[in-house]
């Protein structure tokens, strides 16, 4: 032991009780709360804190229990509902395998550069995005209220298909399943079957008709459909008890929600390989249309689902990153999530078209079996020869390849009449070419095949919880992406915050449960978001690396990740994602302006759809819906511009402490400022209470100002003190 010890430990505990002593001294002297509390020195390695440079030590922000369950949760936020029923649409409309390659592409170029960029800036500020772009520059603050607007709209109507899930998953515990047949009505005389169900379908009349109750217009609200009320306050209800603890509850049910689809999806696919025509649907999906893949309606397709597939610009994936450590291998996520996106997609490709492949195969069957005896019937009748008929043809039981021969034979024989004939060209491509995508996937064609499932009921019962949990992993990230930065910003209880967003949301998404509701959610899901989130990534991209600094930037990541990141990104984000997200603005309005706004309304006298532009009132809510969402921006631009707001008040600023010290960040200055030192005066500093850390005062050291450490406690402010060890502490 040295010989001086001693004399170190009595300097040093003099240094701590003179420090006390003045600290007390600048206090108010009537602040008795103050005088009674418990001074407290706590050993650094009985408790693991974060320390790190950029913790936010204000609200001490929660963090991942591990790092599966922040991947969980990212991966639970980007693969949604889209990856089941817009993904296999996209793919078979547009070159079937083909069109993987303009997506792989996309994906290397903005999906993930841009999930990386928006990774890396919420690990390394540790806010939300309100807080993230405050942080860069105040005047584009604007970009983070943008994001929420955006992110609440999408959440009114999301929670509604949630709702939509819920009442076909209570619907499916019972054998027949009630969309397996057609009602029949009984009058005083006969019964006979419901003509609109007998024009259309089983599962389309259900749909429409049991589920939705739908009108026959937009105008023609018709009154709230009391059935999908109960199933949309369920959602909420879920919605609310999963976020209202943030990510420390909603964190633990990822481990169902995000993973549940994944053994769903599985299960699908090994059943839908069993079944008949399975291999046809998937020979069709992936056969490589390779000249449809030169056309730019296609690349800008594939670039809108990369970009809306990853929740860019959502504020989700900013939300989340927030609770990292700073020093997470956030480049790592970034690419292990895009791909787990990307092969999700794929795999709910494949159980779709093996599914829709067994559907089209029984439709071509009964088409088979309808159209031969039509053909006995010529024959009998002697409008067609026995003597152009194959010997080998066996009408009791032909096959579609016997069908097709025969079709071509007679069409040859009789070329003039045939169109007199009504015979139907009976191909299984024909029915995969019928695309479907949303709703119509989901709960018509999806739901038409699992009526033909031995064990049907089990299938639907497993098919629509995957849905909700789907919905649910899509939903968490968007609510965060709502509560994360109005709680960092505006220091509100998460708690109520969430109720009170919940109870809201619920009252609003009322226009979606009317019997006109589904047509107001194709409204949302067509202006709410695409244009401004575009916007929004277009002005992160901006804010990054223009006005923060890409050298910078890289730096940051550096000091991050302990390595430098590939020059790769440097270039994308620098020149080429900018660019092709301009051009992707670009195209979408030009598409929206050539596209007439309006939408498809069931019509139930004649049950089919019929396309009716909106009214003049409709056009304004569309319109409203873009210029609300992207407004934020210009407003707080303008507002710091012209300094309405007081950027000294230092209430979006928050403090930062790396082992020994401790550095006020604000964030209402531009460029980085967390090395400049802004206190208060004593007699603004409110009664602290005490936290288990000291700070010492080294003797000749600059006058130092106290500063406020939220409601935790206070702490010095020691800007030229070096690092000292952790054992010093």
């Amino acid at each position: 032991m040295p010989k001086n010890s001693k004399v170190v430990k009595r300097d040093l505990d003099d240094e701590v009780i003179e420090s006390v002593k003045d600290l007390l001294s600048n206090e108010d002297s009537s602040d008795d709360a103050f005088k009674k509390s418990e001074l407290m020195v706590e050993d650094p390695e009985e408790k693991d804190v974060d320390v790190e440079e950029g913790s936010d030590v204000e609200d001490e922000r929660p963090a991942w229990n591990s790092k599966l369950q922040y991947i969980l949760a990212q991966v639970g936020f980007s693969v949604g509902l889209g990856n089941v029923w817009r993904f296999p649409y996209l793919c078979q409309k547009n070159g079937g395998g083909a069109y993987l390659v303009p997506y792989l592409i996309l994906l290397l170029i903005i999906g993930i550069p841009l999930f990386f960029l928006e990774l890396a800036v919420g690990q390394r500020i540790r806010r939300g995005s309100i807080g993230v772009w405050n942080y860069i520059s105040p005047k584009l603050g604007g970009i983070g209220f943008a994001s929420c607007v955006v992110c609440f709209f999408v959440a009114l109507y999301y929670n509604v298909i949630i709702g939509w899930s819920l009442f076909y998953f209570s619907q499916s515990f019972q054998h027949p399943l009630p969309w397996d047949q057609c009602p029949l009505v009984k009058n005083a005389s006969h019964t006979f079957v419901e003509p609109e169900c007998e024009k259309s379908s089983a599962t389309t009349y259900y749909w429409y008709r049991e589920a939705l109750n739908i009108s026959s217009s937009l105008s023609e609200s018709g009154g709230l459909n009391w059935k999908m009320t109960i199933c949309l306050l369920a959602a909420w209800v879920m919605v609310c008890l999963a976020m209202i603890k943030g990510i420390q509850s909603s964190g633990k049910i990822m481990y169902f929600s995000s993973l549940f689809p994944y053994v769903v999806l599985l299960c699908f696919l090994i059943r839908g390989l069993l079944l008949n025509g399975s291999v046809d649907g998937i020979r069709h999906m992936f056969t490589p249309k390779l000249e449809i893949m030169l056309e730019p309606k296609v690349w800008r397709e594939a670039a809108t689902q990369v970009f809306f597939a990853l929740g860019l610009g959502f504020g989700g994936v900013i939300a989340f990153s927030s609770y990292n450590k700073r020093d997470n291998n956030c480049h790592f996520d970034a690419v292990l999530v895009s791909f787990i996106n990307f092969f999700t997609s794929v795999l709910a490709t494949l159980v779709v078209f093996a599914v829709l492949g067994f559907k089209a195969n029984i439709i071509n069957e009964k088409c088979v079996t309808q159209n031969s005896e039509k053909i006995l019937k010529l024959l009998k009748m002697g409008n067609l020869s026995q003597d152009i008929i194959p010997h080998h043809i066996n009408f009791s039981s032909i096959t579609a390849e016997d069908y097709n021969l025969v079709y071509d034979i007679i069409q040859k024989v009789k070329e003039e009449q045939f169109d007199s004939l009504g015979l139907k060209s009976c191909q299984i491509e024909d029915e995969l070419d019928k695309a479907v995508q949303g709703t119509g996937l989901a709960f018509i064609a999806f739901t038409e095949a699992m009526t033909h499932f031995p064990a049907s009921p089990f299938w639907s019962v497993m098919f629509f919880l995957m849905l909700v949990n789907l919905g649910l992993g899509s939903m968490f990230g968007t609510i965060e992406g709502i509560i994360t930065p109005i709680v960092d910003t505006f220091k509100v209880r998460k708690e109520i915050l969430t109720v009170i967003c919940c109870l809201v949301a619920f009252f609003i998404g009322l226009i979606f449960v009317q019997r006109s509701g589904n047509y107001f959610v194709t409204m949302f899901d067509d202006y709410s978001a695409t244009l401004p989130l575009l916007i929004v990534v277009i002005l992160e991209n901006i804010a990054v690396i223009r006005i923060y600094g890409i050298d910078k930037f890289m730096e940051d990541l550096k000091d991050m990740l302990g390595f430098s990141p590939s020059q790769y990104y440097y270039y994308m984000w620098k020149y080429v994602s900018p660019f092709v997200l301009l051009c992707l603005l670009v195209a979408s309005i030009v598409q929206m302006g050539l596209s007439p706004p309006g939408y498809n309304a069931w019509i139930e006298d004649t049950a089919m759809e019929e396309f009716h532009s909106y009214p003049t009132w409709g056009m304004i809510v569309c319109i409203s819906l873009m210029v609300l969402a992207i407004l934020p921006v210009p407003i707080v631009f303008m507002v710091r511009r012209c300094n309405l707001i007081d950027d000294s008040s230092g209430s979006l600023a928050s403090v930062s402490y790396k082992r020994g010290r401790i550095i006020k960040e604000p964030v209402n200055l531009e460029g980085d400022n967390t090395s400049l030192i802004h206190g208060k005066s004593p007699s603004e500093v409110p009664s602290p209470n005490f936290g288990k850390n000291i700070y010492r005062k080294q003797t000749g050291s600059p006058t130092l100002d106290t500063a406020p450490n939220g409601r935790y406690g206070i702490g010095y402010l020691m800007a030229d003190m070096p690092d000292m060890p952790e054992s010093d502490l």
